[in-house]
């Protein structure tokens, strides 16, 4: 379940409003999807991918890739490839693959 709002401070002086659960974790999204025979994992709020062999592997992947991100980045980093709302839908389309 999500909590509020949580400015989360990221290297010296940058706040950025993400969203938190109970334990303060950031909670940011992740779309998994196979290709070929792995699994690639994207976090779309900052453009950061990983990869893996099942599901699982390329969620930690992207985990530890996410909190490298914010061990290293320089605040310009983080500004310039923050999206500060992504949502992940479904839509359905008429599509003819004949």
């Amino acid at each position: 379940m999500l909590g509020c709002i949580h400015q989360a401070v990221l290297g010296t002086d940058l706040e950025i409003a993400f969203a938190t659960d109970q334990e303060g974790s950031v909670q940011l999204t992740a779309i998994i999807e196979r290709e070929d025979s792995g699994y690639v994992a994207l976090c779309p709020q900052l453009d950061i991918a990983s990869q893996g062999e099942s599901v699982a592997e390329a969620r930690e992947n992207l985990t530890e890739a996410l909190e490298l991100f914010f061990e290293t980045a320089e605040r310009s980093e983080v500004e310039r490839r923050l999206h500060g709302e992504v949502y992940a839908t479904q839509v359905g389309v008429s599509a003819d693959v004949g």
